[in-house]
């Protein structure tokens, strides 16, 4: 029979539904529930895509003796993390004090006051590896509550003041200047791996946002910046985190070589290197940077786009349990398929081996150059993934989170109009009206919605955050005066609500859930942090509106990256790609009167087309397309004209402003980073 997640709208916790265990959702009257039975809280967070989720669901919470145990002993709680990032965050955070590691499952024990006392990740049914059994932590934290009360929740009231403690941030208001952006990019340097690429050894996560610092460092001709983006893109697309057949990168790779993923695809991952690979391809033109990111786009439409207009947030690892079992093939798959040549020509070209590179002698399809038959790979390519398609599938997260679908926007919206693509422009004015339409409530903006009906969880900032990015950027593209206004008004709440009275943000609104702690980071990881997130929205948001307000408070949350991106760069890539932004200017670039040029067509237009190409760091950018103030959409536009009845831009950074030109080439040589030495930080 059904327990009480049966009408729950996340898909992980309906994956938990027929449990044996009695799951309860985070509630108040779960508390509540804990205290009248004098028993501990046991927390359980994770979410839909994750394989050692399933694993420890298989192995314990569908065992009907272990779910008797819990059921006794506990009040037992069921979290998505995707949908609860705030509790996933505070016991998280207790999760790495108590054992020095984190990771999802995560497993926590609670007083009935939300304090956490024991906290650990994944447990086995059995003992194996020096790891008790699951139901030997069930039974020795039960008889320490029945014995040693006292002391466990004395504990659990000093891991929340060390929490509470440890994440208080300085209160710093200085953004990072040119001599702190040199030395990020010197340790980043050290940190890098000469022969794979990326940061580090296994596992490797996929490093989108100091990728993106490292683009709009290397704008200056940074020594060193544009290698490390090259030999990283470069490698994680031609490996095997990269699915070669249907577009789309994996989580991350188990090797430090890009071959093994683990094979979740992840909407924050892919909408963020779509943006990395666009952003490449623009600074370098490079075919394979053009092919990903289109590839990647294609592949946000294909797998993850809902019938509402939305994103889903991810596809699982797992196929009917085993990971990977969509993907992967041995040599006898691929000759009966194709035959004896062309399986031979293929397990040569993709590395698929006799031994396999992946488990039980099957492989990961790599593609480490490109074929020299471009239309016989086009074919085989095409009749692989027919095959494949054919196989089960994994399944689909299809929430709708509202961070993530603002960063897919903000890339959409990107590589539409650098690809001269208006469907993906479409997609990102789909999916921005449904955060419109369906997330916005009250003016206060809503995480998830699934199947186009809005959930109950409030907007962290990342959301309000990546929300604004994302439809700051679309503004831009289409010229869009209620984008605009929307943005401004998601990072007002930001101002209104989040601010810490220091300069920075807390995680969550100040009538948000009261939970032990308030939660609070700067740390870029897999997706912006919402600090990052916002400092970045306020400082475009500023730039297309003139609000000293905006300014003055991006560059008052950067302080939190002048520290973070002192000590530790990779945990801080968003907050300085948004630093090298805020010291060239960034970019202001109004263009007037675009339609006078000869077919009007999207990116035709000389001077829209040399913005966009721009790799000015943080540049935006503004078109008034016919020259009349009836079509001024945003005040950057104010008081531009014409130029001798000709179009013209204008190009100011921080209310300094260049003549207009009208030619493209005076725009790009005003657009060039070193043209303007004297603003830049370099």
């Amino acid at each position: 029979m059904p327990n009480r997640l049966a009408t729950a709208a996340s898909p992980y916790l309906q994956q938990h539904k027929d449990n044996p265990v009695d799951w309860w959702p985070w509630s108040p009257e779960a508390f509540a529930e804990a205290r009248s039975r004098d028993v501990p809280v046991l927390l359980s967070v994770g979410y839909a895509a994750c394989h050692w989720c399933h694993v420890m669901a298989h192995e314990s919470f569908e065992d009907v003796d272990t779910a008797a145990d819990m059921n006794a002993q506990f009040v037992c709680i069921k979290v998505d993390r995707e949908e609860r990032p705030d509790v996933d965050a505070v016991y998280m955070d207790a999760t790495q004090a108590l054992t020095g590691h984190g990771g999802w499952p995560m497993t926590c024990f609670l007083t009935p006051d939300g304090e956490p006392f024991s906290c650990g990740t994944y447990y086995p049914n059995t003992p194996r590896h020096g790891m008790p059994s699951f139901r030997q932590v069930l039974d020795a934290v039960a008889k320490a509550w029945a014995e040693r009360r006292g002391e466990l929740t004395a504990a659990g009231a000093r891991v929340v003041q060390l929490l509470t403690e440890r994440s208080a941030l300085p209160p710093e208001r200085t953004p990072p200047d040119a001599e702190l952006l040199e030395a990020a990019v010197a340790s980043l340097r050290t940190d890098f791996d000469a022969v794979h690429g990326g940061f580090g050894t296994a596992p490797k996560f996929p490093p989108s946002a100091v990728l993106e610092f490292l683009l709009r460092y290397a704008s200056n001709e940074s020594v060193g910046a544009l290698e490390m983006v090259e030999k990283t893109c470069a490698a994680m697309a031609r490996g095997g985190m990269y699915d070669q057949l249907a577009g789309g990168f994996a989580r991350y790779s188990v090797d430090d070589a890009w071959v093994v993923p683990h094979f979740e695809k992840m909407l924050y991952d892919n909408a963020q290197l779509l943006r990395v690979y666009a952003h490449w391809w623009r600074a370098t033109g490079s075919p394979l940077a053009k092919r990903i990111a289109l590839e990647t786009a294609e592949f946000l439409l294909a797998d993850l786009r809902t019938d509402e207009g939305g994103f889903a947030s991810a596809l699982d690892a797992d196929t009917d349990g085993v990971e990977g079992a969509t993907y992967v093939w041995n040599r006898s798959q691929l000759l009966e398929l194709l035959g004896v040549d062309d399986a031979t020509w293929v397990a040569e070209l993709t590395l698929i081996t006799a031994a396999g590179t992946f488990e039980h002698g099957r492989s990961v399809v790599q593609l480490p150059v490109d074929p020299s038959d471009v239309d016989r790979w086009a074919t085989v390519r095409q009749r692989l993934r027919a095959a494949r398609d054919r196989r089960p599938q994994p399944g689909r997260d299809d929430k709708v989170v509202a961070a993530w679908n603002g960063l897919a926007i903000a890339a959409l919206a990107e590589a539409g109009v650098l690809f001269d693509r208006p469907d993906l422009i479409e997609a990102a004015d789909v999916c921005a009206r449904l955060l419109i339409d369906v997330h916005l409530v009250d003016g206060r903006l809503r995480r998830v919605s699934r199947g186009g009906v809005v959930g109950e969880p409030a907007g962290v900032l990342d959301d309000y955050g990546c929300a604004a990015e994302g439809l700051l950027a679309l503004a831009q593209v289409t010229s869009s005066r209620r984008l605009l206004e929307t943005a401004g008004e998601l990072l007002d709440v930001c101002l209104d609500r989040f601010g810490d009275g220091e300069g920075g943000f807390f995680d969550t609104a100040d009538d948000a859930e009261r939970l032990v702690r308030r939660p609070q980071s700067a740390t870029d990881d897999a997706t912006p942090s919402g600090r990052s997130a916002v400092a970045s929205a306020l400082l475009t948001y500023a730039a297309l509106t003139g609000s000293d307000r905006h300014r003055t408070a991006a560059e008052s949350a950067l302080g939190a990256t002048r520290v973070l991106g002192a000590q530790y760069p990779r945990a801080a890539g968003w907050g300085l790609a948004s630093a090298v932004a805020l010291l060239s200017g960034p970019a202001e670039i109004a263009i007037v009167g675009a339609s006078a040029a000869s077919d009007g067509g999207l990116g035709a237009p000389e001077l829209v087309r040399t913005a966009w190409m721009s790799v000015s760091p943080g540049a935006v950018i503004a078109v008034d397309a016919d020259g009349s103030s009836a079509r001024v959409w945003a005040p950057l536009l104010n008081d531009r004209g014409l130029v001798d009845g000709r179009p013209a831009a204008y190009v100011c950074r921080h209310f300094v402003c260049e003549r207009p030109v009208t030619e493209s080439a005076e725009l790009a040589r005003l657009l060039t980073p070193t043209a303007n030495i004297d603003s830049m930080p370099w």
